[in-house]
């Protein structure tokens, strides 16, 4: 049992110096499943942080549709607090600031500029009290609408129900554009990596007649391939989120002013960077693995014989 053990750990840790080794050996096709799965991560990533900052301006653009909710004229202070309390009672209602008629008032004759000059003659402040509305989120924005209206000592609710809709519509529509691109890029990924592991095995068919000949298992000729496949998984995800980094600083250089418009900053790199060379990583030796894996069982099905189940290997 023990010399079992012994011999297994031997064939393991033999069997990974091989796939090091191939690596180097095989420098240039190396090279190309290394290029190949780079290019692929890499526009995962860029996918990945133009998504998270387009999600980020449509928040911000979320914040600023707001609700008027105008309140009738001659309230008490308890009057005007309760109103406050039961629209914050409302579900989805994230906050709701009071805004007095005096603010009200001074902020629209500072909009009016020159114009203001009209409104000297009035006596009285036309602007009535009122609470300005934020929403958790944009789902439930025209039931809310309604809600509001109902509320006692409510005059008047002014929102833009179909700005709100846009909104949405174009969240959604980014998030289903991003996850597509996500899962395409994936599988081209898996796809390209499963045929250069193809065209390595055929450059090296000798070698794997000649183990197969002198009486090799299938999972000892396949593992230097997974040694390979994890190597190089790693390699392309290091050298991808340093490419992503590269390009993604050279775009909010270019393109960051875009941003600015709509009232937001870019996104920071940083903080997505260890997450984002995780996942590199793992996408990376998750091709590489599953490439070598599926295309020796196809390559030694049809040129070395039936694979074999683990209990008989």
């Amino acid at each position: 049992m023990a010399k079992t053990k012994h011999k297994a750990s031997f064939n393991l840790g033999y069997l990974t110096k091989e796939g090091v080794r191939n690596v180097r050996s095989n420098k240039l096709m190396s090279l190309a499943s290394i290029a190949v799965l780079t290019s692929c991560l890499v526009l995962i990533g860029v996918a990945v942080m133009l998504f998270i900052n387009i999600d980020a301006m449509l928040e911000n653009v979320e914040d600023q549709n707001v609700i008027m909710v105008y309140l009738n004229d001659g309230l008490n202070e308890d009057q005007i607090n309760k109103a406050g309390q039961d629209i914050r009672m409302i579900p989805n209602v994230g906050a709701a600031d009071f805004v007095s008629k005096e603010e009200a008032y001074k902020a629209q004759l500072e909009q009016m500029g020159e114009d203001a000059l009209l409104l000297e003659g009035l006596d009285t402040n036309p602007m009535p009290d009122a609470y300005k509305v934020t929403l958790s989120e944009l789902s439930d924005y025209d039931n809310v609408l309604k809600m509001l209206g109902t509320v006692e000592n409510v005059l008047s609710v002014r929102g833009n129900s179909d700005l709100a809709g846009q909104v949405r519509e174009v969240r959604t529509g980014v998030t289903y554009i991003a996850l597509g691109i996500i899962v395409l890029l994936l599988a081209v990924s898996l796809f390209i990596i499963a045929n250069t592991v193809r065209v390595t095995m055929y450059n090296r068919r000798l070698e794997i007649s000649i183990m197969k000949a002198v009486g090799a298992t299938n999972w000892f000729v396949r593992w230097p391939f997974i040694i390979e496949g994890i190597l190089i998984g790693i390699l392309a995800g290091i050298v991808s989120l340093g490419l992503v980094f590269g390009l993604y600083q050279l775009a909010v250089k270019s393109f960051g002013s875009i941003f600015s418009l709509f009232g937001t900053a870019t996104i920071s790199f940083l903080p997505y960077a260890l997450p984002m060379l995780g996942a590199f990583i793992v996408i990376g030796v998750g091709a590489g693995v599953f490439g070598s894996i599926f295309s020796m069982g196809r390559y030694l099905k049809e040129h070395g014989g039936s694979v074999v189940s683990n209990d008989n290997e």
